[in-house]
């Protein structure tokens, strides 16, 4: 599953039964009892998109693995006609059962008159179910079109949601084959994850489809869409690649479709095991979700249209970089995943942090041009904001509940999963890696693991013990902090001594943690790195080379490095000599370990200072990003803002002066995307010239065509909502309103609540609650007002609960509230949080408020203790 920022969760508090084994090497935790299990489920479903409601039938094969006279299994929001179970000949001995549904556990029990034994049989039930508004279960998602509104249905499964459109057992280890029917008006087209086998005519103006049976899979992975679409396809090595759209929009997924070959030939490649099934459709959908941007169904990928289709009228490079990375990341889950699944969720890492990685190094692959080599580094920094937290958790954690489950989906299991891949393929090298990946796969195709199951593989290949690194980085939450002393140079070599201990900002993370750390540093000066293996304590270094010394070269490690004085002012003078990589990750540690009080913050702005025109346009944006941060950092400081702004805008000014306005002749990818970027940084740090230049565009553009040129279309917008008077903000709800394209609706939509003015933030938020920006739009607008407007946001949905929950996936709940306000720097804030979650979550539910109540008590710290080195900073330039 492709996650966005803002991930929000469900929260269902679910009792976990005792654990039977689910490998040789673990326990697997479960909601079920295991005396029954399924190998085949045969479901039939007659969807009325109109009333929001279905009809199902199933008959599921079920293996009774122990006597017993009930079988519960996971379902919610169903209601049942009848059940029964049928022997090997048909007959039904047990009678009808009685059926007791607990929507607080979401369990349905069946129990029947005498007890059933060992055995096969068939468990056949009829039942109702309701479509849902949000990206949960069944649900529709309805978009506008010239001929009118229209409606599709679409599922999302993951992670415990097949059970709102199937009774079935819910839970990623219970494989089972899968032959889906479905009923369907005349006219339109179903999707699932195989091909239709046979389509009949049915009453009503309706068709029957049946889809060819399924291979073993689990039931989050299953996949069902109806409505008016239209399909392209291509043959990649025996498969046919499609991609499924709204009518009269499939060109913009031509691009979409060329990835998915490309990558599945690359994948069958790196993998050792080619693509299992006959076909693999990516199915675009208008709309969006507060919890995913996309879904690894097995041969049916979901991805909302915003991920993957590009419109000519609005799309940018960025855009296409993004579908590619969506169509990298899901298309690794086919494999990770998919053919080979964890056997529970606290291992939800295996598929998520796996396909992260492979994201990254199959777009560096495949498109080397992008030059996106050093943005796993952003991504290793995702995952060490939240590490360094007392709310954090170890990559492998314990899921006893849908709720915590739903909560895993986050940058530890996501980016800090792929930075840890990223340091154990370095430790062992790419081929050995490769190989024990391959080995992994082919030993347990279509069946269940646990992350020890890939560590014997991997050892086994390389002929290297990882396992006790590995289970350092991710059994225990945190991050190493590697120290470099002063470095001495004697005949060409550099001697440096390295001290471990742990980075924290948090001062509620007591606990002191060690690791196995493999380390690289390498003098500027030098041909190679050095490997040394630091495991707590101090180690003595030498180095080839008297230049500059960068610890964590090429930055693989995950780990923060702190520089003394000496080191780091070599690093300042020679800053333009670093690979681009490098410049990242020293930028990266200073500003964390500044903004924590371990070091100045200010030594970030020297590095922002000695950041050459020429630099990789990466940096740049990174300078840019360090500004934005610091600028929010400044709200409610006029004097002191205005001062940091004016500096701020004299070291971009020269770069965007560079880069211009206009695209120039054959220029990177990486310059087009800065161009946008420094825009949209020189418009919110209040640039006079640019938010002048984006008005006019702006105005011009209705009557001149390439005033808005699509590039920099979402730029500009954006910049012209944020500093939208009402006059402007009214002609862009206009516009909102009467647009029929569902990508360039939302975005409108969302920009609408990005504006600096408090009365129309006020009006955005009023505008959310209305049926006008579509269902699935509604709480992105309250969050976007929260970017700006943390208080007025959470405030707001506060008073507003019920309708506001009504706007949020259910899978998201838990996490919404508490985003709104992480971006306060309101005391006050903290004690309406804590009251929230005390009043509206369960105590087991309640990390991502209490990580919003870290945040607000950091923004406060920062403001109060580290603000003052950046103003003395300031004073000393003249400013």
């Amino acid at each position: 599953m492709k996650t966005l920022s803002l991930l929000v969760v469900v929260a269902l508090a679910i009792p976990v039964a005792a654990s039977p084994k689910a490998t040789d090497t673990t326990l697997t935790t479960t909601q079920l009892p295991r005396n029954v299990r399924p190998s085949h489920y045969d479901v039939s479903i007659v969807p009325d998109a109109a009333s929001l409601t279905f009809k199902g039938n199933v008959e599921i094969t079920i293996d009774v693995l122990q006597p017993s006279t009930s079988i519960a299994l996971q379902s919610a929001d169903l209601t049942y006609v009848w059940a029964k179970l049928l022997s090997a000949d048909g007959r039904t001995p047990f009678g009808a059962p009685k059926i007791v549904v607990n929507e607080g556990t979401q369990t349905t029990t069946f129990t029947f008159a005498s007890r059933i034994p060992v055995g096969q049989y068939k468990f056949a039930i009829e039942y109702a179910g309701k479509i849902s508004t949000q990206a949960v279960g069944l649900f529709a998602l309805d978009y506008d079109t010239d001929g009118g509104p229209k409606r599709a249905l679409y599922s999302q499964f993951e992670n415990s949601d097949a059970r709102r459109m199937i009774p079935s057992w819910d839970e990623p280890v219970y494989k089972a084959t899968f032959a889906l029917h479905a009923t369907i008006p005349r006219g339109q087209m179903a999707v699932s994850n195989l091909p239709i086998a046979a389509t009949t005519d049915a009453a009503g103006g309706k068709v029957k489809v049946d889809f060819k049976p399924s291979p073993k899979m689990s039931t989050y992975l299953l996949f069902f869409s109806v409505g008016e679409f239209d399909r392209i396809t291509t043959m990649a090595e025996g498969v046919e690649v499609g991609v499924v759209t709204r009518k009269g929009v499939s060109d913009q997924g031509a691009f979409a479709l060329q990835s998915s070959k490309d990558v599945l030939r690359e994948y069958n490649t790196y993998f050792g095991v080619p693509y299992p099934l006959p076909k693999l459709d990516n199915v675009a959908a208008p709309g969006r979700s507060q919890f995913f941007g996309a879904m690894e169904n097995w041969g049916a990928i979901f991805t909302f249209e915003y991920d993957i289709l590009l419109d000519p009228s609005i799309s940018t490079v960025s855009d296409k970089q993004e579908a590619f990375k969506v169509a990298a990341h899901e298309i690794s889950h086919q494999w990770f995943g998919d053919l080979v699944t964890m056997s529970w969720w606290d291992d939800l890492w295996l598929n998520e942090g796996f396909a992260s990685w492979m994201e990254s190094r199959t777009t560096e692959r495949l498109h080397p041009e992008w030059n996106t080599a050093i943005e796993a580094v952003n991504g290793r920094e995702a995952a060490m904001r939240r590490d360094s937290l007392s709310t954090t958790h170890p990559v492998i954690q314990k899921i006893q509940t849908v709720e915590q489950a739903s909560q895993a989906f986050d940058t530890i299991t996501y980016q800090k999963g792929e930075a840890v891949i990223r340091m154990l393929e370095e430790y062992v090298g790419a081929d050995a890696w490769r190989d024990g990946v391959r080995r992994y796969i082919k030993a347990h195709t279509y069946g269940s693991t646990v992350s020890d199951d890939l560590w014997r593989e991997i050892e086994g290949a390389a002929g290297k013990p990882i396992k006790s690194i590995a289970h350092d980085f991710t059994l225990q939450p945190g991050i190493p902090l590697i120290t470099v002393g002063n470095a001495t140079c004697d005949k060409g070599q550099s001697r440096v001594t390295l001290t471990q201990s742990e980075f924290s900002p948090d001062p509620e993370k007591k606990k002191s943690l060690t690791w196995r750390t493999p380390v690289l540093l390498k003098s500027v000066d030098a041909k190679s790195a050095t490997h040394v293996m630091v495991t707590g304590g101090k180690a003595t270094v030498t180095a080839p080379g008297c230049d500059a010394l960068v610890v964590n070269a090429g930055q693989s490690g995950y780990f923060r490095t702190l520089y003394a004085p000496q080191p780091f002012a070599r690093l300042v003078a020679g800053f333009p000599k670093l690979a681009a990589i490098d410049q990242l990750g020293v930028m990266l540690d200073s500003w964390a370990l500044g903004i924590s009080g371990t070091q100045p913050i200010s030594d970030s702005l020297d590095l922002a200072a000695a950041t050459p025109l020429n630099a990789d346009p990466q940096i740049w944006s990174q300078v840019s990003g360090t500004f934005l941060t610091l600028d929010a950092y400044y709200r409610g400081k006029p004097a002191a803002a205005a001062r940091f702004r004016s500096f701020a805008l004299a070291r971009l000014g020269p770069e965007f002066a560079r880069v211009g306005w206009e695209p120039k002749p054959n220029e990177s990818s990486s310059i087009t995307i800065l161009r946008a970027e420094l825009i949209d940084t020189l418009g919110d740090l209040g640039d006079p010239a640019v938010i002048a230049e984006a008005r006019r565009r702006y105005t011009a553009s209705a009557s001149e065509e390439n005033a808005v040129p699509a590039a920099l279309r979402k730029t500009i917008l954006g910049v012209v909502a944020r500093h939208a008077d009402t006059a402007t903000w009214d002609r862009l709800h206009a516009a909102a309103f009467a647009e029929k394209t569902p990508l360039v609706k939302d975005r409108l939509y969302q920009l609408l609540a990005s504006t600096e003015d408090v009365a129309l933030a006020r009006r955005a938020l009023e505008l959310a609650l209305t049926p006008e920006p579509g269902s699935t739009n509604s709480a992105g607008m309250i969050a976007a007002v929260s970017d700006l407007h943390p208080d007025l946001a959470f405030d707001f949905a506060l008073a507003h609960v019920a309708e506001v929950d009504a706007k949020v996936d259910a899978s998201s709940r838990t996490r919404y509230f508490a985003t709104l306000a992480d971006g306060s720097s309101d005391p006050a804030m903290i004690d309406k949080v804590n009251a929230y979650a005390k009043k509206h979550l369960a105590e087991g539910s309640r990390r991502d408020a209490d990580t919003a109540v870290n945040a607000i008590s950091a923004r406060i710290r920062i403001r109060t203790e580290s603000l003052p080195d950046v103003d003395k900073w300031l004073a000393g330039k003249g400013l």
